[in-house]
């Protein structure tokens, strides 16, 4: 049974040449909230939609793939920037916090940088 914003939508889908039925970008929206509530697989929640499965799939890559790009920072800016600190007693000066919590120490920059780009 599909549910009631589908079968709205359904009736003013488009449909290409051959017979397939081409979603909209708010029809996409619906359907992935209503899978998201539904608690259904994928494959069984597409064939109620009378969808695609592997075209359902997809769309829910392509919006995951959004939401992850969306939090990712932006592209661009310097990555390691080189400051001058002294030496300290413990013979590090230069400490990188990675995203993972890892800490690497070094008192050279250019060699912490190698480092922690082979790392990464």
């Amino acid at each position: 049974m599909k549910s009631s914003a589908v079968v709205e939508t359904l009736q003013l889908a488009k449909h290409d040449e051959r017979g397939r039925r081409i979603a909209d970008a708010q029809e996409k929206e619906a359907l992935l909230t209503g899978y998201a509530a539904s608690g259904m697989t994928q494959r069984a929640f597409a064939q109620r939609e009378g969808i695609n499965p592997f075209t359902f799939a997809g769309w829910l890559r392509q919006k995951r793939l959004a939401q992850a790009q969306a939090k990712e920072p932006p592209i661009g800016g310097p990555r390691f920037v080189e400051l001058g600190f002294p030496r300290v007693a413990t013979g590090y000066c230069l400490e990188v916090v990675l995203p993972d919590g890892l800490i690497v120490r070094g008192s050279e920059a250019r060699p912490l940088a190698a480092l922690v780009r082979g790392l990464r």
